[in-house]
Parts: structure tokens; sequence; C-alpha cells
């Protein structure tokens, strides 16, 4: 694709909508709350007649996500777990779904427990290292669940060779990429080979912590037309006030997601060298053993990181009762500075063995940086590392 048109589609963000109402020309597109749509005569149907089905707020929204992605179409959904539940409606009990062994906890406890009750089957692999995608062709999955970078620990997987093997091996194969942390501004799967891209809309996409959402994103007709279906039947699809504000806050990614990242580049050189952190994870640092990787697949690094504090659970309390302007909280992507403890919140559900596999420690905190004063923001921290490890002098 030329930079023209990648600029093109980034501006797309901003402009989704602007000045297109024919009622009033509304520069802002109006917020739609109707459930249903006046028929105009006996069998003489509209565009828009229920807005399970469709609904003019949402499909501004859609519009703007697949144009975002590069991909045909797409569904806006409840939540990010609805998106998720949406994809794996297109599995049939014997087809085989890979997916990484250390994705998000609830996810990884729905593809577990679906896969449990006969909908498919599902092996859950290391999709990181250098055979990766030689290994994972092997089995000849009808569909690969991709999480890079993955949540929390921040690997990077080769959506490329990924792809390549597999569609190599079974041509019909379908190719998921959950972007998520990254968004459509830093990582184009569609262009690295992916089929669909699943979004948290919940995270950076709003941007602002006060809606929950998700997005399907089909590269082809074919596959919008499927996932359709499902969407509409399941009855998955997102509130239309969800979507205005998701709208919203679309507009101000680019802006947003760039401070964020050059906080999240700032605190992870600066954990990287407090005698504090046993470890940091973040694609930027060229400790990361990724970091090749990440520069020629992503766009940036992104404002997610992780670190394991030297210590265990007992002075991961006390650093977390230390911060001041991180909020310890279960999401990500929002304007303020959160943090989480990945092993009592987000990935609990998957199990400690699973955990274990995953490399989620007692000791390790995952951190999605905000837009606040990077200064303040390292001062936080600095004051939390000192009142968590007191015996060891910070830099």
């Amino acid at each position: 694709m030329s930079d023209e048109k990648k600029t093109y589609r980034r501006t797309r963000a901003v402009q989704a909508g602007i000045g297109q109402d024919k009622a009033f020309g509304a520069v802002i597109p109006p917020l739609y709350l109707s459930s249903t749509y006046k028929m105009k005569g006996f069998e003489d149907f509209p565009a828009y007649q229920y807005s399970r089905t469709r609904n003019p707020t949402r499909d501004v929204l859609a519009g703007a996500l697949a144009e975002l992605e590069g991909g045909y179409g797409a569904h806006i959904t409840a939540s990010g777990m609805a998106a998720l539940t949406l994809v794996l409606h297109l599995l049939a009990p014997d087809d085989l779904l890979v997916a990484p062994y250390d994705c998000y906890g609830r996810a990884y406890r729905l593809m577990a427990a679906l896969a449990e009750k006969g909908h498919f089957k599902v092996a859950f692999l290391d999709q990181y290292d250098e055979g990766a995608a030689v290994a994972i062709a092997a089995l000849k999955p009808k569909m690969v669940l991709i999480e890079s970078p993955s949540n929390p620990v921040m690997r990077i997987a080769d959506i490329a060779a990924i792809s390549g093997a597999c569609k190599d091996a079974r041509p019909d194969a379908l190719i998921v990429c959950d972007n998520t942390f990254l968004s459509p501004i830093l990582q184009h799967p569609i262009e690295l080979g992916g089929d669909i891209v699943i979004h948290s809309t919940t995270k950076f996409l709003n941007g602002h912590s006060d809606v929950v959402g998700g997005a399907v994103v089909a590269k082809t007709k074919e596959l919008w037309n499927d996932l359709d279906f499902w969407a509409n039947s399941l009855g998955l699809i997102g509130a239309p006030f969800d979507s205005y504000m998701t709208l919203r806050g679309l507009r101000t990614l680019e802006v947003r997601i760039t401070r964020a990242q050059d906080n999240a580049a700032a605190i992870a050189a600066f954990l990287e060298a407090h005698p504090a952190i046993a470890r940091v994870y973040y694609p930027g640092l060229t400790s990361h053993p990724q970091h090749a990787l990440a520069a020629t697949q992503q766009g940036g690094a992104g404002a997610m990181l992780s670190f394991t504090l030297k210590g265990g659970k007992r002075e991961a309390k006390r650093f977390v009762d230390g911060l001041r302007i991180f909020a310890l909280a279960q999401s990500l992507g929002g304007t303020e500075s959160l943090l989480n403890h990945p092993a009592s919140m987000t990935h609990v559900s998957m199990g400690a063995e699973a955990r274990e596999q995953a490399g989620v420690s007692d000791n390790l905190l995952r951190l999605s940086a905000g837009i606040e004063h990077i200064d303040d923001l390292i001062a936080d921290l600095q004051a939390a590392l000192e009142q968590a490890l007191p015996s060891i002098q910070g830099k």
C-alpha cells in the first residue's frame, strides 16, 4: 500500500462520518437510538429495519475500523470477548483451533471451555520461537488465533510467517489476529496475512475507559457475510450509544497512542535500569528477544509493558500500595495510566498451571501507559519501588 493511501487511512479515523448527515447537515454523525425503523411500504424494506441487524451509528464505526485495518468490513460487538465468541462460531466440531499458550486469561478459559463442550478442538501452543510457523502448519489447523504482543508478557509472533506456512499447508486456514494492544495505528495484521482482526474497543480505540465494546474486521466479503449471520443470530452486537462514544474516542487515537507510546518507552528504560526490577518486557527495548521482529512488523512498540519485581507477592503488594498516579485496574488503553496484577486479576481464570507455563508469576505486573506527564509517572514509580524494596537503593 502506498504511503499516500496509508496516510488517508489514518485520517479516516478522524473523518469517519464527518459532514455526511443528509437530514440536517450535521458535521458530527448523529446518534441513532431507535430500535426499529418505519418500512417504506408493504414488502418495501429500507436499508435499516431493526437495530440488532443494522444501525446507522454502529455502521459508521464499523466502516472506520474496516478502513483503518484495511479490511472489507467490520462488525461491532458488545465486548472484546463477544468479538472472540463471534469468530469462534466459524468453527465446526472437527476443526482445530491453535491459540497462544500465554493469551488473555478469559480468552484462554473460553476457548478451553468451548472445546470441552465439543464446539471445536483446541491446542494452546508456543507461537514465538523460530520454528513456530512450521510446527503450527504441520497440524493443518482450520483457525490460528494470534495475540501479538501477547498479554501480558509481550511476546511477539511472526504473523507473516505463521500465516504463510499455515495457508501453504491448508489454503482455507483462517488467521485471526488480536490487535488490541497496538491498534491499527501501529500494526496491520491483514497486510501481514491475517484474515480477521479482532479488538476490544474498550481499550485504545475508545481510549477513555467509559465504554465496553469489541470489533471484528474481515478481510473479504465472504468472511464478513459469514460473520454477519452469526452476529445477527447470536445478538452479539454493540449498542448504538457505545458505538457513538467509541467513534468519538477513535478521532484522537493517533494522538493518544503517540503520547502514550513515548511514555511507555521512557518508563521501560527507567525500569530496566532500576535495581529493584528483575526484568522488563517491552518490544521497544533492545533486550527484548524479539525486538528486531517487532521493529519490522510493528509501526511502534506500543504503550503496554510488563515487568517483574525482585521478590514475590509481598513486594508486589507493597509496590502497588505505594502508587499514587497509577491505578490498580483490570483494563488498559485509556488516557490514564493503569497497573494490573495478572496472576490475581486478568489471568486468574486460566489456572495456576497455565499461568506458570505462560510466565505469569506473582511478582509480574502489567502497565498501561497513559498520557500524563512522564516526569510525574516516573516519580510515582520511583516512590513505590522504594516502598516495596526499601533495602534496594534506586539509581
